[in-house]
């Protein structure tokens, strides 16, 4: 299967979208659609032996709407809706003032002049669409439109050349000079909603360094080349992801991160692109270029996140699929019951029916999901929190328990030297040197924050699964464990959970050097967070139950699974969702891939360059835990602004079409009239679409 996304032109509505989809999977090879009508872009799967772009875009187009294939088309097509408004502005005026404070039958000819033009520019595009959606066997906001419109415009057409009576113009032409502003407004704002991506996009580096045949030449970042060497000064940007080779630096990677402090680099030390040199000059291998890089993977994520659906927007989708034709039914029976059973003149019966069939689109029911998500995932990249989907954000919420990986999650994945008791660093650490044991290289970098001078080392042997030996200064010196050296000498620090290592000179025990996987600076924080929202905290490791339990005691973590291997990992999620828990799984993405799949939300820690290919269902960038207590407010956050949402749509339809349809006439002495409906549908939209922005200004602490 082979996937596309294409930017969509000329949708009005959810239902636009839903007629695209509806339309696409018809189709041979086509294996699923995606239409977001906020991002006015459609995610298309499918087979390349069945189907292509060309056959794709032919069908979209078959059913009035087209491709478009930059953002300057975008910006053309808001100001060509600007134009068509200052034109319909400049005639619907006088028809309004005329209608309204100077109406005279004899002016009918002259409102048929001023209100034909508004009629063929500003509805020519709700006509269309009305006409492809029909010839679908489908009804959307086109078909509404056109219909009120229509339904005015034809009876004072008939009143002006027949029978000379009051005319209905202003509210053709009022209705559709609102709406072609209200789409443009909602247009507009929807692409504040999407900035995130333009934003991500815009931060790419716009020329580069890189040395050929000796020689320093600029190229473009999109030329540069996997293990080419490219070469950054201070303040320069770096055009794609590599690996120091000379040089060091600090780093701003908040563009990537999120974190605002800036980073120090040194030679073997991993670079983004798109982040920007501080200080120093260095050079980088590229091993990260044009899709492959950091930035192109979290682009494509949020994309991806912000086209997806949540389970929630299923329900909007269902009510939708039924309201227009039901609307369409309410219109007319309120044209009947006025006009048949209660004896009122045509035109207020005309008028109950128009104002229904304008205040009632689905615009907002559409866009209140979306909406949310888009705002919502665009607020976690800023933060370097990657959500694949809108599925995640609602399912994050219903998070009731976690279980954390230990090593590389809670811990630093990298043991340390914790204790030292006697003069033997020194002596440990030059043994130590000769090694590659992870436990060896723990003390050399001890010996080495301690700036001391390591000494050489004779006759060096490794003992397997015991320790080492070497002569320093004449005299035998061994480093090992109790099966090397027999002592009871810092037992206690085992019980600590702490990997002991005597050392011993010439057969007289000298001193202990303990080691330890520390705890990552933020854990305990994040762990007593986590506790306070009322989540159940697991800790899962392959370590021994006394490592293990002396590290849940220091982070308060009760529940410990110890001794598990990787693959065994996913059956313990699986028995704690028996169990009727909803399991949200934290690991480093690479080891803990079975967990993460089988949980409920898998969120995969420090992703770094293999961001779009973890398995979680939330990336944390940063290696950072307190991000996993921010993804899940996060959620909880951006599921509120879609009930709110769908709050705002609902409670507007439900009341808005009974005040329209003339319900409450004779209690409040006035018929709703068609212009202002169309002002309130408009407004109803904005609302939706304001309420989603003010996710932007949510503060994730």
């Amino acid at each position: 299967m082979k996937r596309i996304s294409l930017q969509i032109k000329g949708m009005h509505c959810e239902s636009c979208a839903k007629t695209i989809e509806r339309t696409l999977l018809k189709e041979e090879g086509i294996a699923s659609v995606n239409v977001n009508f906020s991002l006015e872009k459609a995610t298309i799967e499918y087979d390349p032996e069945k189907s292509d772009r060309e056959k794709i875009q032919k069908v979209i187009e078959r059913v009035g709407y087209g491709i478009q294939e930059k953002e300057a088309e975008m910006k053309n097509e808001i100001r060509k809706g600007w134009q068509r408004f200052w034109f319909g502005v400049f005639l619907t005026v006088p028809v309004f003032v005329i209608t309204t404070f100077f109406y005279n039958p004899k002016w009918n000819f002259l409102l048929f002049l001023l209100a034909t033009p508004v009629q063929i520019v500003l509805g020519w595009p709700f006509y269309r669409g009305a006409y492809f959606a029909l010839k679908q066997k489908t009804a959307d906001m086109n078909v509404l439109v056109s219909l009120s419109i229509s339904a005015a415009y034809l009876y004072s057409l008939f009143a002006t050349f027949f029978i000379t009576g009051p005319v209905f113009y202003d509210a053709s032409t009022t209705v559709l000079t609102t709406i072609t502003l209200g789409m443009l407004l909602e247009k507009i704002s929807r692409g504040k909603v999407g900035e995130a991506i333009k934003k991500l996009m815009k931060l790419e580096a716009k020329r580069a360094k890189i040395l050929k045949d000796g020689q320093e030449i600029e190229v473009s970042p999109t030329e540069i080349k996997k293990g080419d060497i490219v070469i950054v000064r201070p303040g320069e940007k770096l055009p794609v992801d590599g690996i120091i080779i000379e040089g060091k630096s600090t780093i701003d990677e908040s563009t990537i991160t999120g974190e605002s402090m800036p980073v120090d680099k040194k030679v073997g030390d991993e670079v983004f692109g798109a982040t920007i040199n501080k200080e120093g000059v260095f050079k980088f291998k590229a091993i990260g270029v044009g899709e492959e890089t950091t930035l192109a993977q979290i682009i494509k994520l949020v994309e991806e996140a912000q086209a997806s659906k949540a389970p929630i927007q299923r329900m909007a989708d269902k009510v939708i699929a039924w309201f227009v034709p039901i609307v369409m039914v309410i219109a007319l029976l309120s044209f009947i019951v006025w006009y048949f059973w209660q004896g009122s003149t045509f035109l207020f019966a005309l008028t109950a029916l128009v104002s229904v069939l304008v205040i009632a689109c689905p615009c907002a029911l559409g866009i209140a999901t979306p909406t949310a998500i888009m705002a919502g995932t665009s607020k976690g990249a800023e933060k370097g929190i990657l959500i694949k989907g809108g599925q995640y954000l609602e399912k994050a919420r219903e998070l009731n328990t976690l279980i954390f990986d230990k090593t590389g999650t809670l811990t630093k994945g990298k043991p340390q030297v914790t204790d030292v008791r006697g003069e033997v660093l020194q002596l440990a650490a030059s043994l130590a040197k000769n090694t590659t044991h992870p436990l060896d290289i723990a003390i050399v970098k001890e010996a080495e924050k301690r700036k001391i001078n390591l000494l050489n080392v004779q006759d060096f042997e490794a003992i397997p699964g015991k320790g080492i030996r070497g002569k320093i200064e004449e005299k035998e010196v061994l480093l090992g464990n109790r099966r090397l050296i027999k002592s009871d000498l810092g037992r206690e620090l085992e019980k600590e959970g702490k990997t002991v290592m005597l050392i011993s000179v010439d057969g007289g025990i000298r001193g202990v050097i303990a080691v330890a996987d520390t705890l990552k600076e933020y854990s305990k924080e994040a762990i007593k967070d986590l506790k306070k929202m009322g989540l159940g905290i697991w800790m899962i490791t392959g370590d021994n139950k006394k490592t293990a339990q002396a590290i849940g005691k220091e982070l308060g973590i009760e529940k410990i699974l110890a001794e598990v291997l990787p693959q065994n990992k996913e059956k313990e999620v699986r028995k704690l969702q028996k169990e009727g828990k909803v399991v949200g799984a934290v690991g480093d993405g690479i080891n803990d891939a079975p967990m993460l799949a089988a949980a409920d939300i898998g969120i995969a820690m420090g992703a770094g360059t293999d961001v779009a290919k973890e398995t979680g269902g939330i990336i944390l960038v940063k290696d950072d835990i307190r991000d996993v207590v921010k993804a899940i407010k996060l959620s909880k956050k951006t599921f509120s602004k879609i009930k709110q949402n769908l709050f705002l749509a609902f409670i507007y339809n439900t009341l808005a079409i009974p005040i329209a349809a003339g319900l409450f006439y004779h209690w409040l002495g006035f018929l709703l009239k068609p212009e202002v409906a169309a002002l309130c549908m408009i407004l109803s939209d904005i609302s939706v679409i304001g309420n989603s922005l003010l996710l932007r200004r949510y503060q994730l602490k």
